[in-house]
């Protein structure tokens, strides 16, 4: 409906132009702009109640629900008014908690003395009136999802979908009448411009029904299991069809930037274990990162360092520390809550790079890649020289701090550019700069097979969500998917454009160009391993994973990102999941996606 209305508007002014009525023209672009019903357009009513939220105007958010609910609500059935109950609800509370994130306080015990009369005898705000005079409420058991960006942006997109599937089966008052009248005017004009410029005729939307007053709205919210303890059920018999569209996987609620960085951004992991905590790793500063993004995104620590750090790796257990590779061939365990350093282990001298680091998911163990200087120096702002260098791949036990031994890596010692475990650690896979995949059996502590999987390093690889096969891209710009049963047969392959594996470049003015080979994940899959996200130019894309060929759909871009994306990384919860994306501008972008269950 919302198209429909913009372009009688359109047609609207074309006439008032033709005439020359411009004083009329103005009036009506000033109606447009103060038009409260923002043209039937569902973004733009969101952004207007989210501006009332965000400015604590509790008096004008009151207002203006206040007139959707005459002018739109109103009009629905019977059945339908404890949603529309239920969705004013969880407004008031998303407000409420609004105000507490922000350190408003003052505005919190407003609501409540305002609200008083109103919300009282309402058993869903019985407990609520206590909230103000709790210390720390997001920490309180009955209070804490309202402070997970979850539950907001679940809210968000549960109200989108109930304006979009009222606004598709309701005709606001005499809308339809109106439309009927100017359809003729419509199809001339339509005809007079392919006569007169030569035109392609804008397709026409098809409207829905007509000349009822009362319709039966299959009022379903998408993926919405509970707000709170307030559940939004579709009403019994729905008709199929309702809410968003089924072919799109995924809805992008909101992007965010995290800007601390000045220089470009090496890796970018969150924490499979906490939700919401990031590191990030700026190479020129010599620092990292450690962020928080639930609620709110801000920083909880910064860690400098002397020398150049290579690689991290949260640890399994506990989830609070953090392994740092160095390039003078030591790793440190941090404590993101103390903030402090627990020890340093000294790797080995001859191999001072720490290329990659992987926590055993099973015990207190991982793994650690150590690797020769380059041969054209310690520097890895260039690409590498084709001739592999030498590397070791350890085993370290973060208990007693000991080496616990070495694996042979045949045909010779190479340098491991990338390691995984599968989920319960008993697997482990390797990308090497030798192009040659390992995988380890790691109750024997042996090599189970390796194969050469690309020509050129091997720069990312990971285990499938069945496990049953491994994903890898390559030097050679292939994303291949290998069947780990059978040795070095493929079941997929897929060329990727360079943006998405690099090496990355930079262009600037008067020449200047930075180049960066990859080091952190450059693809990451969602938490039922049916969607891949990987690097581009401008953003984070995402891809289906298919059967047949090509092997990859493009279903999403991310966007947001003015310079090379050069690492990802996928955060899930539920249905709403976090994508990480890195440049090399310092920025990295947090887009919530709501996943669409089909």
């Amino acid at each position: 409906m919302g198209s429909a209305v913009e372009r009688t508007d359109e047609h609207v002014r074309e006439y008032l132009v033709y005439r020359g009525f411009t004083s009329t023209l103005k009036h009506l672009d000033s109606e447009v702009k103060a038009d409260k019903e923002k043209g039937f357009r569902v973004d733009k009513i969101i952004d207007q109640l989210q501006q009332f939220v965000q400015s604590f105007d509790l008096f004008g958010l009151k207002e203006y629900w206040l007139y959707l609910d005459r002018r739109l609500f109103c009009r629905l059935e019977d059945v339908y008014r404890s949603t529309v109950n239920k969705l004013r609800t969880s407004l008031y509370r998303y407000y409420i908690i609004n105000t507490i994130q922000k350190g408003n306080l003052e505005k919190t015990q407003e609501f409540f003395q305002k609200q008083a009369l109103e919300l009282q005898g309402q058993a869903e705000w019985r407990d609520w009136f206590i909230l103000p005079f709790i210390p720390a409420p997001e920490q309180n058991p009955a209070f804490s999802p309202y402070f997970s960006r979850q539950w907001a942006d679940t809210f968000l997109v549960s109200l989108h979908n109930f304006l979009s599937v009222l606004f598709q089966c309701m005709h606001i008052l005499h809308f339809d009448a109106e439309v009927q009248k100017t359809t003729s005017v419509t199809e001339e004009n339509e005809q007079l411009r392919q006569l007169l410029f030569a035109l392609q005729t804008e397709s026409r939307d098809q409207r829905d029904g007509d000349e009822m007053v009362h319709h039966k709205l299959p009022v379903y919210v998408q993926n919405m299991d509970r707000l709170g303890d307030t559940e939004l059920e579709p009403p019994e018999g729905r008709e199929e069809g309702g809410g968003l569209s089924a072919e799109q996987p995924f809805i992008k609620l909101s992007q965010e930037e995290y800007g601390e960085h000045h220089s470009s951004i090496m890796h970018c992991r969150s924490a499979s274990n906490v939700t919401g905590q990031t590191r990030v790793m700026d190479p020129k500063v010599l620092g990292i990162f450690v962020w928080s993004f639930n609620p709110i995104m801000q920083t909880k620590a910064t860690i400098m360092s002397k020398s150049p750090l290579l690689s991290l790796e949260w640890a399994t257990k506990p989830d609070r520390l953090l392994l740092l590779g160095s390039g003078v061939g030591t790793v440190r365990l941090y404590d993101t809550d103390a903030k402090k350093n627990l020890y340093e282990m000294n790797i080995d001298e001859t191999h001072p790079r720490i290329l990659s680091l992987a926590c055993s998911p099973s015990g207190s163990s991982f793994v650690c890649s150590a690797a020769a200087l380059s041969r054209s120096g310690s520097s890895d702002s260039v690409p590498r020289l084709p001739i592999p260098v030498s590397g070791q791949l350890l085993l370290w036990d973060t208990k007693t701090v000991k080496q616990q031994l070495q694996f042979s890596l045949e045909p010779e010692p190479v340098a491991i550019n990338c390691t995984a475990f599968n989920h319960n650690g008993n697997l482990l896979v390797t990308g090497a700069a030798d192009g040659v995949i390992r995988l380890f059996d790691m109750q024997r502590y042996e090599s189970a097979m390796s194969w050469r999987a690309h020509d050129g390093e091997v720069y990312s690889v990971e285990f499938s969500y069945d496990e049953n096969t491994v994903f890898s891209i390559g030097e050679d710009g292939k994303f291949i998917q290998w069947n780990i049963h059978r040795c070095g047969v493929k079941q997929s392959e897929q060329v990727l454009p360079q943006d998405a594996t690099g090496p990355f470049v930079l262009s600037g003015y008067s020449g200047y160009k930075q180049v960066q080979v990859p080091r952190g994940r450059l693809f990451a899959f969602d938490s039922e391993g049916q969607h891949v996200l990987t690097c581009s130019n401008t953003g984070g894309l995402i891809y289906r994973l298919t059967n047949g060929e090509p092997a990859l759909e493009n279903v999403l871009s991310l966007g947001g990102h003015k310079a090379p994306v050069v690492t990802v990384d996928w955060c899930s919860a539920v249905d709403c999941g976090t994508c990480l994306t890195a440049s090399m501008d310092g920025k990295i972008k947090l887009s919530t996606l709501l996943a669409q269950k089909s």
